[in-house]
């Protein structure tokens, strides 16, 4: 069994491998939050791709035997979207026995299996009318996405878990500039109260981070430095997103603050350091300026020396240009700790990218980059020609 540490490695190389694959293809990006984890489909999303959606409660069941699998009948209580055969009170009776008791509601999408042979209905999923509601009047996704943000706002912290697990995840899969948009809405005194929370679920405390971010002063600013700055070994759900929100604040003072105790000290945890890696790569893709490029590759600079970091930092540097480390990188290549193949392997695609970049030459001279990025990739195509071989093949350079 892999430990923590394997884990988190293994999930920081595939999320470098992937943000290298878009930068390299010019290919629309489509941005879900970038704190809040693996988008899903909403509610909203699911009601507007079925055929037909219904507000049922419990009648009987009927428990499986040994002869005949279970069934379970419900009564229709509000028809929310087609079908014309669907009507209120009408009986309908779903495959499986499921527990409940008379009255309880259920909310049950279909498809339309077409030919005239009716609706196929889906599992129930047991609400309450304060949870239909809430699926009811929810904006389509067809809505302008302020419209359907500020609606699902109102509710990221719900009772009802149903509700409030649905809010999140359509923020999850809303594109940042959206998010950020909604900035002169976001509930500031509310959003501190749930980072400072312990009830609050850490899955969603980088939102919240990124949010206050948003919305947020020095005051706030002095809230997430605390929280950042609490030593500890365990790994930490969501610092990442405090970290963004952080830098979104404070700017270049609060990237000297991560320099000093997430970046240049290597005895803090590979978690903490891979969260303030997060952390700049947000402010690089979604910052808009607040620190200026160069200084952002300063700090991810920082962590070259790190080997068990060195590989996704020279791809996190090859996809900013920064071809000042052309020098250090043939210095490490195949050198003590540095002498590992993925180490190798980023150095070579960071030369195969530098010897063709010409996105500022403006047709002009061939950039000094691009031809020592030749040479050196000449140079190592003598030293280790099979690395060099395998690179070429298997990486595309735009």
């Amino acid at each position: 069994m892999l430990k923590s540490h394997q884990r988190l490695r293994l999930f920081a190389a595939f999320s470098v491998a992937v943000a290298l694959a878009v930068s390299l293809f010019p290919i629309q990006q489509i941005q879900a939050c970038p704190f809040c984890g693996q988008a899903q489909m909403t509610l909203s999303e699911q009601l507007a791709a079925s055929d037909a959606a219904v507000l049922v409660e419990w009648l009987s069941g009927v428990k499986d035997t040994a002869e005949k699998p279970g069934s379970t009948t419900y009564q229709i209580k509000q028809v929310v979207k087609g079908p014309k055969t669907a009507k209120k009170d009408q009986k309908i009776t779903l495959d499986r026995f499921r527990v409940a008791k008379p009255g309880e509601l259920f909310f049950v999408l279909g498809t339309d299996i077409g030919e005239g042979k009716g609706v196929e209905w889906g599992s129930p999923l047991e609400v309450s009318e304060t949870s239909f509601n809430y699926m009811a009047q929810a904006p389509s996704p067809e809505a302008p996405p302020g419209k359907r943000l500020a609606y699902f706002l109102k509710f990221l912290e719900f009772s009802d878990p149903i509700i409030s697990n649905d809010a999140f995840a359509e923020f999850a899969n809303a594109q940042y500039k959206d998010v950020e948009q909604l900035a002169p809405q976001l509930p500031r005194e509310q959003i501190r109260k749930w980072i400072g929370n312990p009830e609050t679920q850490a899955t969603r405390l980088g939102l919240y981070g990124m949010m206050i971010g948003l919305c947020g002063d020095e005051a706030d600013a002095a809230l997430l430095e605390k929280r950042i700055l609490v030593k500890t070994d365990e790994f930490r759900l969501g610092i990442d997103g405090l970290m963004g929100g952080y830098l979104l604040i404070r700017k270049d003072k609060g990237l000297d603050v991560l320099d000093e105790h997430k970046l240049k000290d290597k005895k803090i945890p590979f978690s903490e350091t891979f969260a303030a890696m997060q952390a700049l790569r947000f402010m690089w893709t979604y910052g808009t300026g607040r620190i200026a490029p160069e200084r952002l590759r300063q700090s991810m600079r920082i962590l070259l020396d790190r080997p068990e970091m060195a590989d996704l930092v020279i791809a996190d540097l090859s996809r900013w240009k920064d071809w000042s480390i052309q020098d250090k990188l043939m210095g490490m290549y195949g050198d003590g700790v540095f002498d590992v193949p993925s180490i190798k392997r980023a150095i070579v695609r960071y030369m195969l990218v530098s010897s063709k970049d010409l996105s500022n030459s403006g047709g002009a001279q061939v950039p000094e980059h691009v031809t020592k990025g030749q040479k050196l990739l000449d140079d190592l195509r003598k030293r280790d020609p099979k690395t060099v071989s395998e690179a070429e093949r298997f990486f595309i350079v735009p």
